[in-house]
């Protein structure tokens, strides 16, 4: 059963989205977690330099094909399905939550589920480290450029300029903790667990303080509580959409069984990690804890989908495994 339950961070996101409606930030404290929030965020990002390891990003040449589609998955096939589940029903959701579906077909990909639900899977791991990787690396550049030109409609930004800005504010740190890594690597790497929290404190920090602006506007009392139950169906609809696509898509064009799983994990997954600082960057006013609500419910609903997906492959591997280790035995 605990495949279908929420994971340890969900229940502390919701904690603390609660905590934010009950006791929202105002005030000098206000201006205190946005600081402190934005402080976090640049923190994570040069953290997330340090960690990267520009062999593994370079070995993304060796698979050209299974990446580039990958890439494809993520920052172009999810934008057209957003995009055209919101012109055939552009009702069905208010349009802060539009704004917020949409931002989620622009986020990159995950690092950890996506190399952990690949080695479950008996997938070919070497390539999911080097996917996911190159998807949240580029995923810096291209995500501020996919909100400008598919969101421009509804964001509160200045185009280019605005990028260009957003570049700095989360590429800089980025580009400094890969600089030092050959001086604080070692150091990141032996301190996972240490790194793990101000990963997560971040993240925490930046929806506290997005909710508790949105809280003190009275964001909830705009938000029909129907709209969730609309919310899980639109982002069901994507989420399958892009499994049947990315399983289907891989078998057609003659992938392995074990770069099936590479494309199917990799270009399925949208990172709460990189999407939530990030949005607390892009997107301005009360209106950014609205825009957070559609990526920590797919966040929730990959996980749980994506663990059932991966224990059936790995069970065919086993069972197609099993008449080889007897024909040998």
């Amino acid at each position: 059963m605990k495949r279908y339950l929420p994971d340890t961070f969900t229940l502390m996101l919701l904690g603390t989205v609660l905590l934010a409606t009950l006791l929202p930030a105002t005030g000098g404290f206000e201006s205190v977690m946005h600081l402190a929030s934005n402080t976090a965020i640049a923190l994570l990002f040069f953290l997330h330099g340090a960690r990267l390891s520009r062999e593994a990003a370079l070995s993304g040449f060796r698979q050209p094909r299974l990446h580039l589609l990958t890439l494809g998955c993520t920052f172009v096939l999810f934008p057209i399905l957003g995009l055209t589940l919101q012109a055939l029903f552009p009702g069905l959701l208010t349009p802060e939550l539009w704004l917020g579906v949409l931002f989620v077909c622009t986020l990159s990909s995950t690092v950890q589920s996506s190399i952990a639900f690949t080695s479950i899977a008996r997938g070919n791991v070497p390539a999911a480290i080097c996917g996911a990787t190159a998807s949240n690396l580029l995923g810096i550049v291209f995500t501020p450029i996919l909100v400008t030109l598919l969101l421009h409609r509804h964001h509160d930004g200045g185009g280019l300029g605005q990028v260009t800005g957003i570049l700095l504010q989360l590429l800089l740190p980025f580009v400094l903790g890969n600089v030092l890594r050959p001086w604080i690597g070692d150091w990141v790497l032996r301190n996972k667990g240490l790194l793990a929290v101000v990963d997560r404190g971040g993240i925490l920090l930046a929806v506290y303080a997005a909710f508790s602006a949105a809280v003190v506007q009275g964001v909830w009392h705009l938000f029909p509580p129907q709209q969730l139950a609309l919310l899980l169906l639109v982002n069901a609809i994507l989420l399958g959409g892009v499994l049947t696509l990315t399983t289907f898509g891989s078998r057609a064009l003659g992938f392995s069984r074990e770069d099936e799983i590479v494309l199917v994990f990799c270009g399925s997954k949208k990172s709460l990690a990189s999407g939530i600082p990030m949005a607390s960057v892009l997107f301005s006013g009360s209106g950014v804890g609205i825009v957070l609500l559609p990526i920590m419910v797919f966040h929730q609903m990959q996980l749980m989908l994506c663990a059932v997906l991966a224990r059936r492959y790995a069970e065919r591997a086993d069972a197609s495994a099993a008449p080889k280790a007897g024909i040998a035995a």
